[in-house]
């Protein structure tokens, strides 16, 4: 299946959760935001939430100053 991330096409496995999208994407440990169609999607989520074809995704992450 195919998901817009970040307004570029990835091709992900069908059933593929978010937890994949950020395995995927190497961001596994980082502190994220995550929004799926324009809803935000909670962390405890990530590992349950399934995408779908077409789906656009939004992953901020947060990148901490001083």
């Amino acid at each position: 299946m195919q998901v817009q991330v970040n307004g570029d096409a990835m091709e992900l496995p069908a059933g593929a959760t978010i937890a994949t999208l950020i395995d995927k994407m190497a961001l596994g440990g980082k502190r994220l935001a995550v929004e799926v169609n324009e809803d935000i999607v909670p962390r405890s989520r990530h590992p349950e939430f399934t995408l779908n074809d077409g789906d656009r995704v939004e992953v901020v992450h947060a990148i901490g100053g001083g």
